[in-house]
């Protein structure tokens, strides 16, 4: 049983502003109407119970070691839902809610220039943190955004530690590609869909670099989430928004910094993938991650993203400064929690050659075949993790890349 102190006053408090609300309003103008005539004139003793209560609500989701939060929106049914070990669902001792107030509830959360960015682009993100009662900073990554005209919040736990590198079980070789003590300049990319831990990855490997050798690391993300202490390494870290304009200027700005390692949070567009390349060329070591599930999308991806008569180009340069390619997924445990699959591809002669040739479909068996080297396809990681017994081999399955080499491979074991 979950012990809630101030949802039912919070609960009382957004009923009651939420009445104030005309009937005659339209999603157009609601939310304008809430900023202007209800959080701008909100007593500070309502809005300390708002706070509380949405405090509450964080320390439940470490409390049952929940990744994510979703408040407001038709979506939710006026429940706060929560993902717990991949899966999402309501927390019912949180509490009903209707539209409008989840509407008060999630502006609430946020300062004015906040609401008028969310107000203008539809969708803002940020960064939230809390000071625990040991006084330490526990930050969280959050997206208010809107859905059939209402305000939806999605709010993401950030680690208050970093998982030691060593924990990670990557090959020496891989090591040696992360860190600048053995490898000065090059594009190592860290990819996977939204929620596998590529930022937890990033973070693992700046705090390797940060414990190892002396050095200058410039992080651009938006938002920042862990928030690296400098020890051997000084680390600046630039978010998005705040201190940069874009992860592109970001970049283009390191350059004037004189940095070792620059971290791009995401490889997003055209001009911050050139920026990324550039960077790459120009003798620094550049981390960065994609939303792709392998190896070989993420160099279809980067080549797609630029225009037609670009693409020659772009793929030379890649061939030319790609270091490797950490591909991953997050897959339920047998036991409690999830355990990370991964896909790693290092640049060799054969794989250089075969982006310059626009031959990316050769690199998936040169990957299988490279295990010497500390490459492996996702689907070996998979074989790996499920003969280990620590995951299903329906799972196995479910998060393969390609289920027939899956299958081949567990039909030989």
């Amino acid at each position: 049983m979950i012990a809630m102190k101030h949802r039912d006053a919070a609960k009382a408090i957004l009923r009651r502003l939420a009445n104030k609300l005309p009937e005659t309003l339209h999603e157009s103008t609601k939310q304008d109407y809430i900023g202007d005539e209800i959080i701008r004139k909100i007593s500070e003793e309502d809005s300390a119970v708002l706070q509380k209560f949405f405090r509450e609500i964080l320390a439940v989701m470490r409390k049952i070691q929940a990744s994510d939060v979703e408040v407001g929106g038709y979506a939710c049914q006026g429940k706060i839902w929560m993902r717990i070990d991949s899966l999402k669902k309501p927390i019912d001792e949180l509490g009903t809610f209707d539209p409008n107030e989840f509407n008060i509830f999630i502006q609430s959360i946020l300062v004015e220039k906040q609401r008028v960015h969310l107000f203008s682009s539809l969708s803002h993100d940020f960064s939230y943190t809390i000071i625990d009662n040991e006084g330490k900073r526990i930050r969280y990554r959050a997206c208010a955004y809107y859905e059939l005209g209402d305000l939806a919040l999605n709010m993401r736990a950030i680690n208050t530690e970093i998982r030691p590198y060593e924990e990670y079980g990557f090959h020496p070789n891989i090591g040696r590609m992360f860190s600048l003590t053995h490898t000065k300049a090059g594009l190592v990319l860290i990819t996977g869909i939204t929620g596998s831990g590529k930022s937890t990855t990033l973070d693992a490997i700046v705090d390797l670099n940060n414990r190892t050798i002396q050095a200058h690391i410039v992080i651009i993300a938006r938002p920042i989430e862990y928030i690296h202490t400098s020890k051997k390494c000084i680390i600046r870290q630039r978010e998005v928004g705040m201190d940069t304009h874009s992860f592109k200027h970001g970049t283009i700005e390191a350059l004037r910094q004189d940095p070792d390692i620059i971290v791009i949070g995401e490889m997003r567009d055209p001009q911050t993938i050139t920026a990324s390349l550039e960077a790459a060329d120009s003798g620094h070591k550049v981390l960065s991650t994609l939303h792709t599930s392998s190896a070989t999308e993420s160099i279809d991806r980067i080549v797609g993203e630029m225009p037609s008569g670009e693409q020659n180009r772009v793929r030379h340069r890649l061939a030319d400064c790609l270091g490797c390619v950490v591909s991953q997924k997050l897959i339920p445990a047998l036991s409690k929690g999830m355990v990370m699959a991964k896909e790693v591809m290092i640049m060799t002669p054969s794989i250089r050659a075969a982006i310059r040739n626009n031959n990316s479909n050769e690199i998936y068996q040169m990957i299988s075949e490279g295990q010497k080297y500390g490459m492996t396809t996702l689907e070996q990681d998979l074989v790996r993790l499920y003969r280990g017994r620590k995951i299903s081999k329906e799972n196995a399955l479910n998060f393969a890349n390609n289920k027939r080499r899956l299958m081949q491979f567990l039909e030989m074991s």
